[in-house]
């Protein structure tokens, strides 16, 4: 199958409308409906958003990307849209996207039009076919522009002179979540850069097609280095003993000479595959930022108890106080499924914590320690510490148990590490961590109960206006970590159920702030915001910041700020006036439990019009 019978002109868009992200997607979707491509548009879209934010498609170079692969989808087809002005997309430049792929593929697209979906992919590395359809007019151009590079690409792909050993050869590997469009990219890019630098370059890639060109055992011994530029999960442990850099996809095709000389100058690490791809993820992105996101799995995993049990414990409380009693079947049902959801809050923490730095093998010490946290004086913050230590443990102990003879590796998983690991994690929780966080946590809890008037509302003020700086993002995590933490050490706690109440308003201020800001100041936001703008009525109501992200991202230094200061509002009146609300989410659903319902609808009300009103009067008035 042939590039051109992806493309056709009626799905082409050569004059964009849209000024933003959201309202490109909007578009490109209205015109996929249209011409047949998608059956259900809601689906399409909640498809391609799904895919923005595992990472932006917007890879650069004035090129955005957005795919999907799914049942809403009729058949393959790339979309072409271009934009004069260009529109903030998120790209990874920080530019803006003037030309648009809109990539789709039905759930059974067979190999023909996956293959043509990645080779179109791969000609967008070519910058003069990207000048030329920047300046393409009509659709039969840009078909003829892409019929033209499709031919001269086949001729050179039959020209090309396989590795023959006289050049070194660098290895690696390509994927991404889709498989669609930026595996081939990089793949192209890397090949293309490995020529540049005067070295054979061979790429496995893991795309819709399945795994690609694999890499042989003669490849992988003969290599001086290896190049992973994945999103998802490689098979690791064949390239032992080999200098390695790990990095996502989209730096594949930003960065492949870096990445190549990265090798060439043996600046890379060495993988020994014993220890875990824990140590080379550490070389890539930093200590910290590997701490974050072996925290944030732990955070993402524990979410569901926290909310689904959190939630029918508050409802429990309701019938409590306003439907019969402690004494009611309803309560005590309901009651004993959130307690019980609710307990697992710390041991599924430190179990995915502790799996995301030690694979599976540190699953179970993990969720042992965090239940000897949950059921002692260490409790969160103990939790916590043993998901770290349950992981780093298990690294540990593979590198002990490297030297094991090949006859006995069966034992390792089986009766190694389940064994010993559960030993250790229960000898460090009984003798070092339960000690050290039981005083901690009852000085926290004493100092907690211990702040009144202006010293716990400067606290619910912090708190808060954390909830908005990047609504949903490490600040975001932070503070609903804080104050869930508290919570869950001990949910009786008045003061603990202050902090829930200010993390629940300062995540509310956002979406209701953008819902009354594109209602009063309607000339300053343009229709596609406007009506995005109606559903953060019910998305603040519920506590789901994330309703403000669109916004945040196409004005960020006037709707963040703004945000900020309406969240930070509303916690310090939430602190000063000590309402509670003993529930870890629900927003206004879990109202009727707060101490003072009056006052947690006045704070609210306040920090959301405070920050609609700053930002309504910041922005411009848009041009007609």
């Amino acid at each position: 199958m042939k590039i051109k019978d992806i493309l056709a002109p009626e799905s082409m868009i050569m004059d964009l409308k849209a000024t933003t992200k959201d309202a490109a997607i909007e578009e490109m979707a209205d015109l996929e409906v249209a011409t047949g491509i998608v059956n259900d548009k809601d689906a399409f879209v909640k498809s391609i958003w799904d895919r923005e934010k595992e990472s932006t498609t917007g890879i650069g170079g004035g090129i955005a990307m957005p795919h999907a692969r799914n049942k809403s989808i009729n058949k393959a087809r790339v979309l072409f849209a271009k934009s004069k002005a260009g529109v903030d997309f998120d790209a990874l430049d920080g530019q803006p996207v003037n030309l648009f792929f809109m990539i789709t593929a039905p759930d059974g697209a067979d190999n023909t039009h996956l293959q043509a979906l990645s080779k179109l992919a791969s000609l967008l590395i070519n910058p003069d076919l990207v000048e030329k359809l920047k300046a393409a007019t009509t659709p039969e151009e840009v078909i003829s522009l892409f019929e033209a590079a499709e031919q001269d690409k086949d001729e050179a792909d039959k020209k090309s002179v396989k590795p023959t050993g006289d050049k070194p050869l660098i290895v690696g590997v390509t994927a991404c979540i889709n498989g669609i469009a930026h595996t081939y990219m990089a793949e192209e890019a890397l090949i293309k850069a490995g020529e540049k630098l005067g070295v054979d370059v061979r790429i496995e890639t893991n795309g819709s097609e399945g795994v690609k060109h694999q890499l042989t055992a003669d490849e992988i011994k003969r290599s001086i280095g290896v190049v992973i530029a994945s999103d998802k999960k490689v098979d690791m442990p064949r390239f032992d003993g080999k200098r390695l850099t790990n990095h996502a996809v989209v730096d594949g095709i930003n960065k492949p000479e870096e990445l190549i000389q990265t090798i060439l100058d043996k600046k890379a690490n060495v993988y020994h595959a014993t220890e875990g791809e824990g140590s080379e993820e550490v070389a890539s992105t930093g200590i910290w930022g590997n701490i974050y996101k072996n925290l944030m799995s732990g955070v993402s995993h524990m979410l569901p108890f926290v909310i689904g049990g959190g939630i029918l414990m508050a409802i429990s409380f309701l019938i409590e106080n306003y439907g019969g009693g402690a004494n009611t079947p309803a309560f005590k049902a309901l009651n004993n499924m959130g307690t019980l959801a609710f307990g697992f809050m710390v041991p599924v923490l430190s179990a995915y914590i502790a799996e995301s730095i030690g694979d599976l093998p540190a699953l179970m010490p993990g969720f042992v320690g965090g239940m000897m946290a949950a059921n002692s004086g260490a409790g969160f913050l103990g939790g916590l510490a043993s998901g770290f230590i349950a992981g780093y443990l298990m690294i540990l102990l593979k590198k002990l148990c490297s030297k094991f003879p090949k006859n006995l590796e069966g034992m390792k998983p089986m009766l190694v590490y389940p064994i010993l690991g559960l030993l250790f994690i229960a000898l460090i929780m009984a003798y070092v961590i339960d000690p050290i966080f039981s005083g901690i946590n009852h000085a926290i809890t004493g100092f907690l109960n211990g702040m009144s008037g202006s010293n716990l509302a400067l606290l619910t003020l912090i708190l808060a206006g954390m909830m908005a700086i990047d609504m949903g993002g490490p600040f975001n995590k932070a503070a609903y970590v804080f104050a869930s933490g508290a919570f869950a050490n001990d949910p009786k706690s008045a003061t603990a159920a202050v902090l829930m109440a200010a993390v629940m308003v300062g995540g509310m201020v956002p979406p209701f702030a953008i819902a009354i800001a594109t209602s009063i100041f309607k000339n300053k936001f343009t229709k596609d915001e406007r009506n995005a703008g109606i559903s953060n009525w019910v998305l603040g109501f519920s506590f789901i910041t994330e309703g403000a992200i669109p916004f945040a991202a196409s004005d960020p230094g006037r709707v963040i700020p703004s945000c900020i200061i309406g969240s930070a509002i509303a916690g310090a009146i939430v602190g000063f006036f000590k309402v509670g609300v003993p529930a870890p989410h629900g927003g206004f659903w879990v109202s009727p439990l707060s101490n003072n319902i009056v006052m947690f609808f006045v704070a609210t009300i306040i920090g959301s019009l405070v920050a609609a009103f700053i930002l309504g009067l910041w922005k411009k008035e848009i041009k007609k």
